[in-house]
């Protein structure tokens, strides 16, 4: 498969890959590691802030349910033997509102290139996880994503979010600019990685913990439509088969207000969702990367 300037593989021109799993079933949270450190923050411009400060202003006033919370960056990953592991950094959704979906964006990607030999060295990053849900009866759960929404409103998606550095630290002593890299913990911020995309399941879908299996990590794929940004894609089981995922739905979740139907796709029609092109063409970047993914790592073997 052809690589980009950064080695990155390269297929549907929304999407990337960053990392994918070399081994059938994904790799499990025990297998996972986390560095922080301020050395993967964002370069900053500063004749660029008041930029960053306008576009976040202007998106707010369209967009009445932004918030500005702390999330962590993704820098690089590190493959070492069996263990994957995470460079982090702190930053914003102001900040990826400002960079990576920023007007500016491609013209940041240049300058970063040219000042650093890093095209994301300007870019905020914000790591974003997404998951793969199989039902007990063999099909995946995708979500239509409501007109609320910050990103892809109307696209089709898979259950996901962001990793909150917040939630990590637990007790909420800390907020947005105090957390600091040295108050993470890196075994802590794994754990954060994989409960994350659990959260979203249960908060997006409304269903309960004990009816999902741990997450095992695909790979991650990167959103080329938002300059690169990263999103960890995720394989988790149901135990609920389609129509109990359905009326668990319907109950609605702390997140229902996110999505406006759900959609259920055999694995069948899963494996064979790009070559047919119809509901492919659906799929916000996040979903096909996850979709990818899942047919490269795991297809074939189930």
């Amino acid at each position: 498969m052809p690589l980009d300037e950064q080695g990155r593989q390269r297929m549907d021109s929304d999407i990337s890959f960053l990392f994918q799993c070399p081994v059938p079933g994904g790799i499990p949270e025990s297998q996972v590691r986390a560095e922080l450190s301020p050395l993967y923050d964002r370069n900053s411009l500063p004749r660029y802030q008041a930029q960053i400060d306008s576009t976040w202003a202007a998106r707010c006033q369209q967009n009445r349910w932004l918030f500005n919370g702390a999330k962590f960056r993704l820098h690089s990953v590190k493959v070492d033997g069996t263990f994957l592991t995470f460079h982090l950094g702190l930053t914003s959704y102001k900040d990826f509102v400002g960079t990576n979906l920023a007007e500016t964006a491609r013209q940041l990607q240049e300058q970063g290139h040219k000042d650093f030999g890093n095209s994301q060295a300007y870019l905020a990053e914000p790591l974003g996880v997404g998951a793969m849900l199989h039902t007990a009866d063999d099909t995946f759960v995708f979500l239509r994503r409501s007109l609320c929404v910050g990103e892809a409103p109307g696209k089709i998606d898979v259950p996901g979010g962001h990793p909150e550095p917040q939630a990590v630290l637990g007790d909420g002593t800390l907020e947005g600019s105090s957390i600091r890299h040295q108050d993470l913990p890196g075994d802590l911020v794994v754990r954060e990685l994989f409960s994350s995309v659990l959260r979203e399941i249960q908060d997006e879908v409304n269903l309960q913990p004990a009816t999902l299996s741990r997450p095992t990590l695909l790979g991650i794929a990167r959103n080329e439509t938002s300059a690169g940004r990263c999103s960890v894609e995720f394989y988790v089981r149901c135990s609920l088969t389609s129509e109990q995922v359905r009326q668990c739905y319907a109950l609605g979740g702390p997140e229902a207000l996110e999505s406006i139907g759900i959609i259920f796709v055999s694995r069948e029609g899963v494996l064979s969702m790009e070559q047919k092109g119809e509901l492919w063409k659906e799929l916000c970047p996040s979903a096909k990367g996850a979709v990818k993914l899942y047919t490269e790592v795991m297809g074939a073997h189930q």
